[in-house]
């Protein structure tokens, strides 16, 4: 069974995570990922598991393009792709002669993507950074009020990866009804600055001690796990919260108003009540009766559930580190991980298959 982007070349530069994430999206959707990696290989292979999530159905040759003759194989390929994915520090790729402007001069439709922390102009574009560092600039680390929390996976890596993807399909679109190329600059940081403005505002005149309603939050449990609840203005949560609970009827009375104005009292009762019970059972409990409820689980207890193995989140092949399946459901051509990372340099000398 092809794949939706059966046919489609892409020529990957990139190395770590964001750009790797990118291009693996793009692979399992059927395109071909031609993996371009520098003497030594990508330093992700360190991460054999990861590296084997982030590379699979991929090929591999190395390039030194601090060398003439390689940089010239590498236009070589350029000229045959129809994406350039690349994620280095800005101005870098311009340096090394495979810059946009060179690429396109062999190849003027080519869709070219460029992948970094901070963007390809901008004060800050030349700052160094990490995942960590981009939340860190994009205001997503430390809410309104509230302290820094760094989230457990890497979000800015993630996030910048997929919005990549997603730029280059809609360019690819483009590209099939026109013949026309683009020039594509994701930046980390601009993605999760566009994400705070999804944040949950302050409600507009309401009094309100805390900006997060009782009964939203992450709370411990008596047998020293949590869960985090997910009610915000819905009576209909907030009412049998309260009774399973067995807080007074006063309190499961009140509506959303009243609840923000005491709103550290109510969030303070509701973590009692939850410190009395185990993690599981109030989970099921809460379930049954239409509550927002959740375990919080981690990486080893959520790959076990049989909801994301039924959902193929989870995949099971040996080679592959569990809980990389792809993020979407496709019904008619489901994306699929068909072969193992490649080795270094394992496909030198070769170019892309023919169409």
């Amino acid at each position: 069974m092809t794949g939706l982007l059966d046919g489609l070349r892409v020529l990957d530069f990139t190395i770590w995570r964001p750009g790797p994430y990118a291009t693996q999206l793009l692979a399992e959707l059927g395109a071909e990922v031609l993996k371009v990696e520098p003497p030594g290989g990508d330093p992700m292979r360190v991460y054999a598991g990861l590296f084997a999530t982030l590379s699979a159905d991929k090929r591999s040759i190395v390039l030194d393009l601090k060398e003439e003759t390689d940089r010239g194989r590498a236009l070589e390929l350029a000229r045959d792709a129809d994406v350039v994915v690349e994620g280095y520090r800005p101005g870098v790729a311009d340096r090394l002669g495979i810059g946009y402007e060179a690429v396109r001069a062999v190849n003027a439709s080519v869709i070219y993507c460029s992948v970094s922390g901070l963007g390809q102009d901008g004060p800050l574009s030349q700052a160094s950074g990490h995942d960590i560092n981009y939340l860190a600039w994009s205001g997503a680390l430390a809410p309104e009020g509230g302290s820094p929390r760094e989230p457990a996976v890497p979000v800015a890596d993630l996030s910048g990866g997929m919005a990549a993807a997603f730029a280059i399909c809609a360019a690819v679109v483009k590209q099939l009804k026109t013949g026309e190329g683009e020039r594509i600059d994701v930046a980390m940081a601009d993605v999760l600055a566009t994400w705070t403005g999804a944040v949950t505002p302050r409600a507009e005149g309401v009094e309100q001690e805390s900006q997060t309603p009782p009964g939203y939050g992450t709370f411990k449990t008596a047998d020293g796990g949590s869960v985090v609840l997910g009610v915000l203005t819905e009576d209909h949560f907030w009412q049998p919260l309260c009774s399973e609970l067995e807080l007074d009827d006063d309190i499961g009375a009140l509506g959303f108003v009243d609840r923000m104005a005491r709103g550290n009292e109510l969030q303070g009762q509701i973590s009692a009540a939850i410190g009395k019970r185990r993690r599981d059972d109030l989970v099921g409990a809460l379930l049954a009766v239409g509550v927002p409820i959740a375990p919080v689980l981690n990486r080893s207890e959520m790959v076990g559930l049989r909801h994301f193995v039924d959902r193929r989140a989870v995949t099971t092949e040996d080679w592959l580190d569990p809980a990389t399946g792809f993020p979407v459901r496709f019904v008619n051509h489901p994306a699929t991980r068909t072969s193992p990372p490649p080795e270094i340099d394992e496909h030198r000398g070769e170019g892309f298959r023919p169409r």
